[in-house]
């Protein structure tokens, strides 16, 4: 896995990425939306990098185009 897109503008806070990715996600105390923590995703299972990009459910998180 490659990495992901992350654009805290769309995100609604509904927080999957922060339950399943704690090491690399976490959520702004007032208004719920992702913030990066400089955690590799590279190191997490393609599962779990697949299930959080599906549950988010702005667009937030999503898989960089293919090269």
């Amino acid at each position: 896995m490659s990495g992901l897109v992350v654009d805290p503008d769309r995100c609604v806070g509904a927080g999957h990425c922060a339950r399943l990715m704690p090491q690399v996600f976490d959520q702004e105390p007032e208004t719920g939306v992702v913030v990066w923590l400089g955690g590799q995703v590279s190191g997490a299972s393609d599962d779990v990098v697949r299930e959080v990009v599906a549950l988010c459910p702005s667009g937030a998180l999503r898989r960089p185009p293919a090269s």
